[in-house]
């Protein structure tokens, strides 16, 4: 009879460790990624990740939010990876003990961009902070994402350097959006914004926006992959987030990063920094 009920027990176990994944990590098949929207909209996830899939068997779920957003994802435990670009909260979110394993992937850079006509005049200018301190003064109107991701932090970190606040202005609207939707109200609205060049160029033909500033040093953007810590949250899926990590890293995944949107725009979108530790911040 003891034996009896033992055996059901442990049957019991099996079943609720296959139903519920979360109690049983090693077996997990179902990564959550929660990364930047400017990876989900440029494209180069729909490339990535059924070859990783392909390869390896795992399922890949995306959550496109903001960098500021998705840092608040694996500190909840609810990502098991992170592809994010906001360099110094990353370092924080890594020393506070969320995440392991920061390794560097790829970089573009920040653009402004804004109506072909240029009512601001920031065409030809060499420094971002120049640029905005052009759009200030003209009262020129400025989209902001608003959402603590990766691009509003920098675009933050420019209206500092030139010691402007644009808080409140009427000129200054705040989107609270992705990447993508703040390019497409810029675009109606005929105001400035900053991108990355990855999904201004991917959505360009659909924009009435053009390139008016870019090459200043304060605009190169980096990407890192993080691993959520598994001592945090020993649900996650860690292994296969470490899957996911390698293979963003390896040659094959690399490879196709630096290939990324040459066919169609005549340059790559991202440039795969793999093991660069110069870049590494």
């Amino acid at each position: 009879m003891k034996r009896t009920i033992f055996v059901s027990l442990f049957l019991w176990v099996i079943v609720l460790l296959g139903t519920f994944p979360g109690l049983s990590p090693a077996g997990q098949k179902n990564i959550i990624l929660a990364t930047t929207t400017s990876t989900q909209d440029s494209g180069l996830l729909d490339i990535l990740l059924p070859i990783f899939e392909k390869k390896t068997g795992y399922f890949v779920k995306t959550i496109a939010v903001g960098s500021g957003q998705a840092m608040i994802m694996g500190q909840k435990g609810e990502a098991d990876l992170l592809l994010v670009h906001s360099p110094e909260a990353e370092k924080k979110f890594v020393a506070e003990g969320y995440g392991i394993n920061r390794r560097i992937i790829m970089h573009n850079d920040f653009i402004v961009v804004g109506p072909p006509e240029d009512p601001a005049k920031i065409k030809g200018t060499t420094s971002a902070a120049e640029s905005f301190k052009r759009i200030a003064s003209r009262g020129a109107m400025f989209l902001s994402r608003s959402d603590n991701s990766g691009t509003h932090t920098r675009e933050k970190a420019i209206w500092k350097a030139c010691g402007i606040n644009p808080e409140e202005k009427r000129w200054y609207q705040q989107t609270g959006l992705g990447m993508g939707m703040t390019l497409n109200v810029a675009s109606e609205k005929k105001g400035y914004t900053l991108t990355d060049r990855g999904t201004y160029l991917a959505l360009k033909k659909n924009l009435y926006l053009s390139i008016l500033m870019e090459g200043d040093t304060i605009l190169l953007n980096i990407y890192h992959v993080i691993e959520v810590n598994p001592k945090k949250w020993p649900g996650i899926n860690a292994a296969g987030a470490r899957a996911l990590a390698d293979f963003m890293v390896s040659g094959e995944a690399q490879n196709i990063i630096k290939g990324f949107g040459v066919d169609r725009f005549g340059s790559p979108l991202f440039f795969p920094d793999a093991g660069n530790k110069k870049k590494l911040r």
